[in-house]
């Protein structure tokens, strides 16, 4: 049987590293790249660090709208589905390219399995929910990461082949951490020492477009009481420069090139805190233990809020700072997110479904 995955951006090279080697074992996999991250510093280092197999084919579709650049990757993918003909596509998470993937799959008629499915933030104006929920719906198989999205779906209407599996950043995360923290020279490199600095990742259009809330992140880094590193985002240092804040950000901290997944795994693990508006390092700081902030007023892993690991405090400085001081959760953490098994149930699913084809 003949898979063919689509990916296009960190969160996704980081779970076809857990799922396309135990994939192969039993199947053929042809792997796209969209090209949707395409900086080396967001791109090709995953691929040699997790060991990731090369791409079959890269589209090279970036830049854009997010609906300029969802119709090109439309438009590359088509043909590659049609020449390639494969039994299934699998896609992962909510980015353009997810649903690019799931819709040029599913008007060619050849069944969709959407990894991450599921996850809702209830909030339209993300361009990610968006893409999540039409991926969804164009699906023919469900991968859930939680109860709560096994949940979701079903008051959605779906209620048969959800299979709640965990999450393949589990897999990878703690299949790598042993590894990050004997080769990653990231804190001293950074200049800073375990537990006294606060990780920061800001990159969702919703709060670096806009010129006021991305001066609050600005003013939110100069308040902090510890020492922050803020590995940039190319579209976000492209923003900071645009609203003229890059001199106040370097003066504020430690503000870096994109990091591969072995030094970020290793400056998450001992941080502080994070700041962050990205899902899935909500998800990881969980996983490693780490105090999270998050810059949003909603989050897919609820979860982690519940917890207590983690408080929403979209872009209200005077909040994060109060959330920055509160106590390190007692007790030992719940296990979540199938506790590195994911890939594994994943591909068992796989293996039967295409079987009975």
């Amino acid at each position: 049987m003949l898979i063919a995955t689509v990916v296009g951006n960190r969160p996704q090279f980081v779970k076809a590293a857990a799922v396309s080697r135990k994939l192969r074992e039993t199947h053929d996999e042809l792997l796209v790249h969209t090209g949707q991250h395409y900086d080396d510093e967001l791109s090709r280092i995953f691929f040699e660090e997790l060991g990731i197999p090369a791409p079959d084919r890269q589209l090279e579709v970036h830049g854009g709208t997010n609906s300029d650049q969802t119709a090109r990757m439309i438009a590359a993918l088509e043909p590659v589905i049609a020449d390639a003909a494969p039994d299934l596509v699998l896609v992962y998470g909510d980015t353009n390219s997810t649903l690019a993937g799931a819709l040029v799959a599913a008007q060619r008629r050849v069944p969709v399995a959407h990894v991450e499915a599921g996850m809702r933030s209830f909030d339209r104006a993300m361009p990610e929910e968006l893409n999540r929920v039409l991926a969804d719906h164009a699906s023919e198989l469900w991968f859930c990461s939680t109860e709560t999205a096994v949940e979701n779906l079903r008051n959605e209407g779906i209620h048969e082949r959800l299979y709640l599996v965990g999450d393949v950043m589990a897999d990878v995360a703690l299949t790598f951490l042993p590894v990050a923290e004997e080769r990653s020279s990231a804190l001293a490199t950074s200049g800073v020492e375990e537990g006294a600095y606060v990780l920061v990742t800001v990159h969702r259009p919703g709060n670096v477009d806009v010129p006021e809330r991305l001066e609050r992140v600005v003013e939110l880094l100069e308040r902090l009481p510890l020492p922050a590193v803020f590995p940039v985002h190319p579209r976000t240092r492209a923003r900071l420069a645009d609203a003229g804040l890059l001199e106040r950000l370097d003066a504020a901290a430690h503000a870096t090139l994109p990091l591969g997944y072995l030094d970020f795994l290793e400056l998450t693990k001992h941080a502080r805190a994070v700041l962050t508006d990205s899902g899935g390092v909500q998800k990881e700081a969980y996983l490693l233990g780490t105090p999270c902030v998050t810059l949003r007023n909603t989050t897919e892993w609820v979860e982690t809020v519940e917890l207590g690991w983690n408080v929403l405090v979209d872009l209200d400085v005077d909040a994060a700072l109060a959330a920055l001081e509160r106590p390190v959760p007692s007790g030992e953490r719940p296990e979540l997110y199938g506790g590195g098994h994911a890939a594994e149930r994943i591909c068992d699913v796989l293996a039967a479904y295409t079987g009975s084809q």
